[in-house]
């Protein structure tokens, strides 16, 4: 090579803090470095390239620990170009803003399709792999910290709460006389921060609140399709659904706006673990429908639960509603489609009729 493909800079050893002054240059796949105690080698592909920038100087580092420091960034740049050595494929896009705009619409497209399609089959096939002993810890850890925060022991008496029982378990049996129904388990509670209520969590545990069942008192049929509901969330497995899709988001986010994001991510998760539940529970009240039906019981009953539901809402949103009043689950009845488009399916809905 000629001297115009020569670099005068500087070496560090690696072993002492003062730099040495070499000249460099390339010379048959090889770095030639030549000091004052004669040349050192480096085949190319050893050494640890700088990317080009608009400023800054350049540093390479040497298979041998030594470290070439450049201040004049540009002066690099043209031996390194003089000299053959090309960016690589990343870096020259980086260098492009075509290939920038380029980009930055793929990583749109495809941080849409994860969150459209993606995040969802992901977790409905992940929520379907979990073993169901690793369900149940899931659910009872669950309602282990609900317990804490937001129940307290039912004040209703044992005898009401049996007939519910008995009556909702009149209703599987009509559902499923092949004796197939997912495992349930139900439990009553207080709640007056979550008001008239009824959830379902991972591993069949059902919670209804003794507001509910106030709210509902003199309509039993209403409560069973309310139960019914919550059942199509257990044969599912919608609130393990939730819980990985939940998780599955925060960490999309976390990715997009980085490892800062920790709190920010868990908005979106928690807006979008809502919308993306009211899919699940149509299908959770098509489930309550046919169960009634099963069980003898016109679906009708259900729209005096939501015409109630909706007198209810608009007591909590009137003058001196506190903020507690507004507190609800992912998974409870207040985050369901609106209650208008619920009422007209259950007063249209009609049984599957074989052709």
């Amino acid at each position: 090579m000629d001297q115009a493909a020569s670099l005068d800079t500087q070496w560090f050893d690696g072993q002492s803090p003062r730099a040495r002054a070499v000249t460099l240059r390339l010379d048959s796949g090889e770095l030639v470095m030549r000091v004052d105690d004669g040349e050192r080698r480096y085949p190319l592909t050893q050494v640890r390239w700088p990317e080009r920038r608009t400023h800054g100087q350049r540093q390479a580092e040497l298979p041998d620990g030594g470290l070439i420091q450049h201040a004049d960034g540009a002066e690099w740049d043209a031996w390194a170009q003089a000299s053959g050595l090309h960016d690589s494929t990343v870096v020259g896009w980086m260098q492009s803003w075509r290939a920038t705009v380029i980009a930055l619409i793929g990583s749109v497209l495809f941080l849409s399709a994860a969150w459209l399609w993606g995040v969802p089959w992901l977790s409905q096939t992940l929520a379907h792999q979990v073993p169901q002993s690793l369900e149940t810890r899931i659910g009872q850890q669950s309602l282990q910290q609900l317990d804490r925060l937001f129940l307290q022991p039912s004040g209703l008496p044992q005898q009401r709460q049996d007939e519910l029982r008995e009556r909702f378990a009149s209703v599987v049996d009509s559902a499923y006389p092949q004796g197939d129904a997912p495992r349930w388990q139900l439990a009553f509670h207080a709640s007056p921060v979550l008001g008239p209520n009824a959830f379902a969590l991972p591993g069949g545990y059902i919670v209804m609140t003794d507001e509910l069942v106030e709210l509902l008192r003199d309509q039993p049929d209403a409560i069973t399709g309310v139960l019914a509901h919550e059942l199509g969330h257990v044969q599912h497995r919608d609130g393990l659904d939730l819980m990985v899709r939940a998780s599955l988001v925060s960490a999309l986010v976390g990715v997009v706006l980085g490892d800062a994001s920790g709190f920010l991510a868990t908005v979106p998760a928690t807006l979008a673990s809502q919308a993306y539940s009211r899919d699940a529970e149509r299908r959770a009240d098509a489930h309550a429908a046919r169960m009634l039906h099963a069980g003898g019981i016109r679906p009708t009953v259900m729209v005096t639960f939501f015409e109630r539901m909706l007198e209810e809402s608009k007591r909590d949103e009137g003058p001196g509603a506190d903020d507690e009043s507004s507190v609800s689950l992912p998974i409870a009845i207040a985050s369901h489609p609106d209650h208008g488009e619920r009422i007209r399916f259950f007063r249209e809905w009609q049984p599957d009729v074989p052709p």
